[in-house]
């Protein structure tokens, strides 16, 4: 019922965008005489910002056309080079690299949005690296045969695509997807995998939970695990590939992260409207394009995100010694020889100080040489891997890391 009702004003919704979309444009027609008055002018922005905020989003592109290394622009080449059910690897690169470029993976969360609203990522990192991202598939369009995906499968996604890439690749991982990154690297390396990655990056996210929680955190102990199973689950509806399969749908993450923050996302809207008032387009535009990212959202299958609350924020299983991969335990003291680097932002409102930087404790027989921390003054949680603060400050203490340990 839930997924059906959101359909239900999806589609309603869908019809009133296009026509608030389509009122603006006659508004703000020269052929239209109330175009030279500004009540016309008021009324066209206030239509806009309605239809952008109705309107319906599918899965974005990451359209990175070129790149410009020391002054010179390179054409970018994107390809997928894996597909699997529950995730495509893709590749992106361009004919300025080097052919001993170092190779890096970049893994992406499965929180609801898709792997574009990692773009300024991968966009900044390719200048120098041949960049690999996980590109997580919409749970609603995976089809039932294709099978179950929860922690353990995610684990061995990451796995697999190391091993598809080859010996002597980096691995930096966003957010949600530190903890399985974290355990992934630690099975590798307790089986002297050859292709267990040089150096981790933790940017951002929840290896241990029970430092510095935060609101995403309180939410997620406050209630049972049984709560979070009647409440937040749907099954996807007829007219979807994955009919039937049963998600956390990308609406309601997507309205809970809303909501911790609505009166900045109010505010938001109301600028772009004085924005649009003024004639200042260029303004209006940096916010629609933020809000265009932001609310593209997809599902991710029950049994991961059930999986995900139960282990990452309740249980507390990987800092605790507890946590399992296929029956088996996960010794974080098997990483010897892989560099981590941990990444966290002074103001991050989802990911608290500490909760990231615990993973250099818990390798406890990795070198002190081998470990680095590093706190991004007056940067937020999306200010860690987008925008002016990462490419300038963050990113460049990454590829040095990344310089630094290029062989074992």
């Amino acid at each position: 019922m839930l997924y059906n009702a959101y359909e239900m004003q999806r589609s309603l919704l869908s019809g009133a965008s296009a026509w608030a979309s389509v009122m603006a444009e006659t508004l703000t027609n020269p052929a239209n005489p109330m175009a030279a008055l500004g009540l016309g002018q008021v009324m066209a922005s206030a239509l806009d910002v309605f239809s952008h905020a109705a309107m319906p989003r599918g899965k974005p592109t990451f359209d990175i056309e070129t790149v410009t290394v020391d002054g010179v622009s390179h054409g970018v080449t994107e390809a997928i080079v894996q597909h699997r059910p529950f995730g495509n690897l893709l590749r992106f690169s361009h004919d300025g690299l080097p052919a001993d470029a170092p190779k890096l993976l970049i893994v992406a969360p499965m929180s609801g949005h898709y792997a574009t609203l990692l773009r300024g990522t991968v966009a900044r990192m390719m200048e120098r690296a041949v960049v690999y991202i996980t590109d997580w598939a919409d749970a609603k369009m995976v089809p039932m045969e294709a099978g179950r995906f929860d922690l353990d499968d995610y684990i061995d996604y990451l796995i697999g695509y190391l091993e598809f890439i080859g010996p002597n690749t980096h691995m930096l991982a966003v957010c949600q997807p530190s903890v399985p990154a974290y355990a992934a690297t630690a099975i590798m390396g307790a089986n002297k995998h050859p292709c267990r990655p040089l150096s981790l990056t933790l940017m951002g996210g929840p290896v241990d939970t029970r430092e510095a929680p935060t609101s995403v955190n309180d939410v997620a102990v406050t209630r049972p695990l049984s709560w979070f199973e009647h409440h937040v689950i749907a099954q996807v509806p007829l007219h979807y590939p994955g009919a039937g399969r049963k998600v956390y749908p990308g609406f309601l993450q997507l309205a809970g992260f809303i909501s911790m923050n609505l009166h900045s996302h109010m505010m938001s809207h109301w600028q772009m409207f004085k924005h649009l008032v003024e004639g200042d387009d260029d303004s209006a535009d940096s916010t629609k394009g933020f809000y265009e990212e932001y609310r593209s959202v997809c599902d991710m299958t029950s049994d991961f995100y059930l999986q995900t609350i139960e282990h990452v924020f309740q249980k507390h299983s990987l800092p605790k010694g507890e946590f399992v991969h296929r029956g088996k335990p996960i010794d974080l003291g098997a990483i010897t020889d892989t560099a981590l680097l941990a990444v966290e932002g002074e103001r991050d409102d989802i990911s608290g100080i500490g909760q990231t930087r615990a993973a250099l404790t818990l390798a406890h027989n990795l070198p002190e040489a081998n470990k680095r921390y590093l706190l991004a003054e007056s940067v937020g949680h999306y200010g860690i891997f987008n925008g002016s603060k990462w490419r300038g400050r963050i990113a460049p203490v990454v590829e040095e890391w990344m310089a630094a340990h290029a062989s074992r």
